[in-house]
Formats: C-alpha cells, sequence, structure tokens
C-alpha cells in the first residue's frame, strides 16, 4: 500500500507548503533578525522572575542614580545602573518587556477580534449596516491616532487598562476595513455561491467558509498592530495617563527620567532603546510575513 493511499493529500502537502512559507521567509534577513529579537523578548517575558536580579519596585536608598557598572561609580550588583529612586534598571526593562508584550497581545488579538468581526458583518450584511459601520470607522480615521487615544484616556481616566481600551479603538478601523475588504473579494468567488447553494447558512458562510481565507491579511496586519499598540501605550505612559509609577512600563519610566537627561543619560536612553528595538523587531517580521504571505510579493 503507498504512502499517497495511507495518509490524506493535505496531510502530505501541509509541510511543503509550510517549508515553500519559510523559504520565502527566510529570504528577508531583517525579518528573520526581527523573529529572534521576538524570540529573545518573549523569553525576557517569561522567565522575567528568574533572570531580574531584583524586584522591579524595590528601592535600594544608598545607590540613587548609580551609573552602569563600565562608567566610574558603577555597581556590579547593578549592571545598568539605577534610577532617581534606586530602583534596579535592568530588572525594570526585563518586567517592563513582559508587560509590553502583554500590552501588545491583549490589543492585537481584541482589536483583531472586534475588528474583524464588524467588517464581515458589514460585507455580508450590505446595505444600511454596511454604511453604518464603515461611517464610524471613518469618523475614527479623521483624528490622529494618538490624540484620539488621549481624548479616550481622559474620558476614561489615566490607567493601563483604559490606556489600551483607547489604544484599541483606535487601532479598530484597520483591522474592519482589511476585513470587510477581503471578505467582499472572497464573496465575489464560485466556492462561496457553490457553499451557499449547497445549504451553509450565514454564520457557517462567514466564518467557516470566508474567514479561513481572509486570515493572511490579517495576521500580517496583527505582527504590525503588535507594534503600534506597543508604542501607543508608551507613548500615553509618557504622558502620564498609561501605566502609573512604579509600574515598570518603559513609557512610564521615560517619564520620570527626564529632568536627569544631563545627568544621569541611562535612566532616558535604556528605556527609549527597549521600545526601539522591540517596534523595530515587529516590524521587521510584519514586513516580512507579508512578504512571505502574499503571491504577488514573492521573488
Amino acid at each position: 500500500m503507498s504512502l499517497s493511499e495511507t495518509v490524506p493529500a493535505a496531510a502530505i502537502a501541509e509541510p511543503g507548503r509550510f517549508r515553500l512559507f519559510w523559504r520565502s521567509f527566510a529570504e528577508n534577513r531583517g525579518a528573520v533578525l526581527g523573529l529572534c529579537v521576538m524570540c529573545v523578548l518573549v523569553m525576557l517575558a517569561l522567565l522575567a522572575d528568574v533572570i531580574a536580579q531584583h524586584s522591579p519596585i524595590e528601592q535600594f536608598r544608598d545607590h540613587f542614580l548609580t551609573p552602569p557598572l563600565w562608567q566610574e561609580g558603577g555597581d556590579a550588583a547593578f549592571p545598568l545602573g539605577t534610577d532617581d529612586v534606586g530602583r534596579d534598571m535592568l530588572s525594570r526593562l526585563i518586567y517592563g518587556a513582559r508587560l509590553s508584550l502583554i500590552i501588545g497581545s491583549s490589543v492585537a488579538s481584541l482589536a483583531l477580534i472586534t475588528g474583524t468581526t464588524l467588517g464581515l458583518t458589514a460585507a455580508f450584511a450590505g446595505g444600511i449596516v454596511d454604511i453604518i459601520i464603515m461611517r464610524v470607522m471613518d469618523i475614527l480615521l479623521v483624528f490622529p491616532s494618538l490624540l484620539l487615544a488621549i481624548v479616550i484616556v481622559s474620558i476614561l481616566g489615566p490607567g493601563l487598562f483604559n490606556a489600551m481600551l483607547a489604544v484599541v479603538v483606535v487601532t479598530l478601523p484597520g483591522y474592519t476595513r482589511l476585513s470587510r475588504a477581503s471578505a467582499l473579494s472572497e464573496l465575489a468567488r464560485d466556492y462561496v455561491a457553490a457553499t451557499r447553494c449547497a445549504g451553509a447558512g450565514p454564520l457557517r458562510l462567514m466564518f467557516n467558509t470566508v474567514l479561513p481565507n481572509c486570515l493572511a491579511p490579517l495576521i500580517v496586519q496583527v505582527s504590525l498592530g503588535f507594534a503600534t499598540a506597543i508604542l501607543d501605550a508608551a507613548a500615553l505612559g509618557f504622558l502620564g495617563l498609561g501605566a502609573q509609577p512604579p509600574t515598570p512600563e518603559w513609557g512610564t519610566m521615560l517619564a520620570g527620567a527626564l529632568q536627569y537627561y544631563q545627568r544621569a543619560w541611562w535612566v532616558l536612553a535604556f528605556p527609549g532603546f527597549a521600545i526601539l528595538l522591540t517596534v523595530l523587531a515587529f516590524n521587521l517580521f510584519g514586513d516580512g510575513l507579508r512578504d512571505a504571505l502574499d503571491p504577488k510579493l514573492k521573488r
């Protein structure tokens, strides 16, 4: 008995499809670099309790603004120095990575689910429902994203949860418009008409037939939206509207260190570099993912 007779064809084709995807993805060295940085960040976030030498909120009264280890006056107990109240910078950066990944994953997931549902509803319902949903999205797009997020947090009150809700709202139109456009493109295909003639209901047609064929652009949007969520949350934290002290959030760390930029460069440089590196890694990964998933962009 041959292998093709014992194993379904889809099971045979799946590994080959993944290898083809990985080969296309690996051609983009920037995307591979971004993926490696993302893996390091995930490991830091998961093992923060083991890697960090100190608690992120513990204050060492004898070590205010201690410089990094390689500078004069540095201390081996604080490799990246301490902040203005004696907290270890390295520990706060590691725990900040955990918080940033939680923010990015929560915001991206909620925006993806809500935006995809709204986009599919608009595409399938059409008429007045489509008009109402898309006009609301257009209104949200009129305002600059950060300004709209500031207004929302000002109404709800400062705090990490409210900041995350604000970022979800400002990123929602992108997912809604993308899912609607993808769904409209799929609805014009013959397999959808055949599935409808076979007796499939609207919900089954929406989530079992059309949605799986719309996932590729949505996956790319999530990877890029992850970076946007981290950056917007850091901006709100910097303005005092996001996570509140002593929470080890990178934007909040920047806000509390502004007055020491001349005498203690490390309290500004390290959180800023962490934000830059994380956002750059996710953007590079998203670009590589887009190139690998879009046949028109493959070499």
